[in-house]
Order: C-alpha cells, then structure tokens, then sequence
C-alpha cells in the first residue's frame, strides 16, 4: 500500500498495454484483413484463406471468358445469317430495277414533251411565246437522263448482282447532273410565271390546248 509499490504496479499495466498495442499493429500490417459484413459471432469467417481466393478469381474468369459456340448450335446460326444476306441482296436487285424502270419512264416522258410540245410550239414561231424560257434547258435534261441510264445498264447487264456497282455511276455523273439541273431549277419559277400569263391569253392558251391533245 506505500506509494512505491502503486508506481510500481503503474508503470507493470502501463508496460502490458503498450506490449498489446505494438502486437495488434504489427498484426494489421502482415493479415489481409476483409471488410467487415457478418455480425460479431462470425469473425471466424472475416478473412479469407489464400486457395478461396484464388478459386474465386478462376471462376470469375470462366464467367468472363467467351462462351465456345459448339458445331452444332453454330449451323442455325449462319443459316440464319445466309438467309438475311439472301433477302437483303433480293431487295437490293429490285431497288435498283425500279430504279432503272423510273428512270425509263422518266426519259420517256421527257421525250413526248420535247416531240409533241416543244417542237411543235417552235415551229409555229409565236411571236409572243417564249418556248426556251418555258422549258429552260429540257432538252439537256433529257440527254444527261439517257446518259444516266446508259451507265445503269451498262453496269448491271451480265454482272451477278453482288458485283453490280451502282454508286459509281451516280459519281461518276455527280458533275453534269448538279451542272443541269442547276440551271433547270433556276428558271423553274420564272417558268411557272410565264405559264401563268399565257394561260390568261387566249390565243396562247390554246396553242398549249393543242399540244396536251397531242400528248393524250
């Protein structure tokens, strides 16, 4: 009970608790130590051993790895595959026909215009009747058109369908058709002016008449 031993006794708890403290740090720098989930009664499963680990990270690489597609799961598929090329090259062939079958009608339409209106309508030579002013550049229109046609046939006649190169025409004519139809569109609301006011005048109304009876 003296004050000598009471230090003595102070500095034995002081000397057993700092003992505690290094041996707890030196165990959290050499254990893995996992994040605490479970309740105070698992702290036997609060680690774990070096082979759960490693049997853990080998099943989280098959679970990543590709999935081997076997021979026979693989046929339906590029049967599957075969049939969408199939039906995409069908509706290729006929998007290029009609294409080409527009184009036709286009040329032809151009071609009764020129033969049974512009023609005729410059051969009576109407003093009052711009016939080039109406019709702008039609005629050129109708020569690029027949060009266009051509290079479509030209690359589609005798060539398997995979091999039909149907872009290159239309870059290969890119120029003279933004040249043409440049000027086509730039006159078309004078144009359409001009047909107003002579739709007003008799005489002219009718020579218009005639060439549209000659069309039906």
């Amino acid at each position: 009970d003296c004050p000598g031993k009471e230090g003595t006794g102070g500095r034995k708890r002081n000397l057993t608790l700092l003992r505690n403290k290094l041996y707890m740090g030196q165990r959290r720098r050499t254990e893995p130590v996992v994040e605490n989930t479970t309740t105070a009664g698992d702290h036997g499963n609060l680690r774990r051993s070096q082979s759960d680990r490693t049997e853990y990270s080998q099943k989280l690489q098959e679970k990543m790895a590709p999935q081997v597609v076997s021979s026979s799961s693989a046929t339906p598929l590029q049967e599957d595959e075969e049939e969408v090329s199939r039906r995409m090259m069908a509706r290729r062939v006929k998007i290029i026909a009609e294409l080409m079958q527009t184009e036709k009608d286009y040329i032809s339409d151009l071609d009764l215009c020129i033969k049974e209106v512009i023609q005729p309508l410059r051969n009576k030579q109407i003093a009052r009747f711009d016939v080039d002013g109406l019709f702008s550049n039609i005629e050129l229109v109708h020569q690029l058109s027949a060009k266009l046609l051509s290079l479509l046939e030209e690359a589609t006649t005798d060539v398997e369908p995979p091999m039909q190169i149907i872009g290159e025409v239309f870059l290969q004519i890119k120029g003279p058709l933004e040249d043409t139809y440049k000027i086509y569109c730039y006159h078309h609301d004078d144009a359409h002016t001009m047909l107003e006011y002579y739709e007003k005048d008799e005489e002219l109304k009718q020579h218009l008449r005639d060439c549209v009876q000659s069309l039906k």
